[in-house]
């Protein structure tokens, strides 16, 4: 075994290295967020680790909620001299992150008033729950 062949490795490989499912790294292909090595004749395609790390970017943009037409958007600025691009992305995406958020808060506070009439509810016919969900006028949902 070369030098080379040391530093390369098979789709599985990858994607056993990158803790992806090989289908993952081919839909990432189809997308053009990956590259497709050249097939030598009668052989194997072969990834580096350039590409490695290309998955770990991926993955790593994926956790911060960017989806993957904003990762193809990072990916052209991956040369990081585009900082200011980069920068507006992010903060739209932090913009983003804030409203979803806020969203997120007054469904509990929503979800938090339901569970606590229903808690103090002495009706077993009618579920404070129920009926909001229904469309009950008087439900802390029509108040959000």
């Amino acid at each position: 075994m070369t030098l080379a062949d040391k530093q390369t490795m098979t789709i599985g490989g990858l994607a056993g290295a990158a803790d992806m499912n090989v289908e993952t790294i081919r839909y990432y292909q189809r997308r053009g967020l990956v590259a497709v090595p050249e097939k030598p004749y009668g052989g194997i395609r072969r990834y580096d680790q350039n590409a490695l790390a290309r998955l770990h970017f991926i993955r790593s943009a994926q956790w911060l909620g960017f989806s993957l037409d904003e990762i193809s958007e990072l990916l052209k600025l991956e040369d990081g001299t585009r900082c200011d691009e980069a920068r507006a992305l992010a903060e739209y995406k932090l913009d983003d992150v804030r409203r979803k958020i806020a969203s997120l808060r007054q469904m509990e506070s929503a979800l938090d008033t339901l569970v606590e009439r229903c808690r103090c509810s002495d009706n077993r016919q009618q579920c404070p729950i129920i009926r909001s969900l229904q469309g009950d006028s008087a439900s802390p949902m029509t108040e959000v």
